[in-house]
């Protein structure tokens, strides 16, 4: 064997990455300059050396890590049921389109109604509890996976529908073996919007409705107690972290379960 093929095989830093890198330092460093010079007043925006100590410092604070395991159950319950219900819902309504079309007029006037809305109903119904949390991320999660998984069912070929009747494939056969499978794709991008999403509405339902626990909720205690303001941006860093995390995870196994996207169908 030659000593070229020996040598390591050296990955290179992906370019996209490396900018995204460089522009992040850049904003830091702005902003550290804009608070050490007071073009803005440290009480306002306290410099971003500080924020990030305190950031780290959060990530091991005991306490808020239980806030961030608060909102991460919540995000996952919701987001769980969310896709409980809203593939199969997609998949039969997709399917059959009378089903749709009787069922359009009440998706129409529920979709466009925001979460954070309500909050309000939602706290009467629910509480302050993790329920109502619950709740709330349901109902926004709902709307990319179910529009996603009818998008992706009506783009099923119609010859491989065809050629499953042709094996007498029952309509729920054709919805398992056939429609699932090609819808799968466009329903796992539906999964990763509304990963987002419940991360925001959860956030957002601490936040606004004074929730007991999460991160939201440790937002509103240091900002309304006249705390610190740097921790109030460490929180909020973390929450974009952890925004950040979702979405690579996420990202990272749609790449591997559907790794047959790239290389085609033969």
């Amino acid at each position: 064997m030659s000593a070229v093929a020996t040598l390591p095989v050296r990955r290179r830093v992906s370019p996209k990455l490396t900018r995204g890198l460089i522009g992040v330092v850049v904003l830091l460093v702005l902003a550290e300059l804009v608070s050490r010079l007071g073009i803005i007043p440290e009480n306002i925006l306290p410099p971003m050396s500080r924020v990030l100590l305190d950031t780290a410092g959060l990530i091991v604070n005991p306490a808020f890590l239980g806030d961030v395991g608060s909102t991460l159950t919540a995000w996952a319950i919701g987001l769980g049921i969310a896709i409980v219900i809203a593939v199969p819902a997609g998949l039969v309504l997709g399917s059959f389109r009378i089903a749709y079309e009787a069922s359009s007029a009440v998706v129409e006037f529920m979709r466009p109604i925001p979460s954070v809305a309500l909050i309000p109903l939602a706290i009467l119904v629910f509480g302050l509890g993790t329920d109502m949390k619950i709740a709330l991320v349901v109902y926004a999660s709902l709307w990319p996976i179910f529009f996603n998984t009818v998008y992706g069912v009506r783009d099923v070929d119609p010859i491989a529908k065809e050629t499953a009747r042709t094996f007498r494939l029952s309509r729920v056969g054709i919805l398992a073996r056939v429609s699932l499978p090609y819808a799968a794709p466009l329903a796992a991008t539906g999964v990763r919007i509304s990963a987002a999403i419940a991360l925001i509405v959860t956030i957002s339902a601490e936040l606004l409705a004074g929730s007991a626990s999460g991160i939201g909720s440790y937002i509103l205690r240091i900002s309304s107690g006249g705390g610190d303001t740097s921790l109030v941006f460490a929180g909020t860093i973390v929450a974009g972290l952890l925004g950040m995390l979702v979405n690579g995870v996420l990202v990272a196994i749609e790449k591997k379960i559907f790794a047959w996207k790239k290389e085609g169908v033969a």
